[in-house]
């Protein structure tokens, strides 16, 4: 049991390593290579994550400045709604059908 317990911590230790990696505001986009779409995609799902971790590292931010523009936005809003909205109206649904039920 104590095995599984420490293979789970290690697991999760390696996703936010990776997850960190991937963060907007470091080196791996420039003017000529700007973000596209689907790092506007990664980059709203990984929002919240890139909130704490720019308390920590200044150099990390939410938002890529070096995008593409209209493309980068649409992604990076699509992720935002589609995670924090989608789940706010799947548990608003839940609640109705536990008191339809009850």
């Amino acid at each position: 049991m104590r095995s599984r317990g420490v293979a789970i911590v290690f697991i999760i230790g390696v996703a936010a390593v990776v997850l960190v990696g991937c963060l907007p505001g470091g080196a791996q986009y420039t003017a000529q290579r700007p973000a596209g779409f689907f790092s506007g995609v990664w980059h709203g799902w990984v929002a919240p994550l890139s909130l704490i971790v720019a308390f920590f590292n200044p150099s990390v931010r939410v938002y890529e400045l070096d995008n593409t523009g209209w493309w980068y936005d649409f992604g990076f809003y699509m992720a935002i709604i589609s995670g924090f909205g989608g789940l706010s109206l799947f548990r608003s649904r839940a609640k109705e059908s536990e008191l339809t039920d009850s």
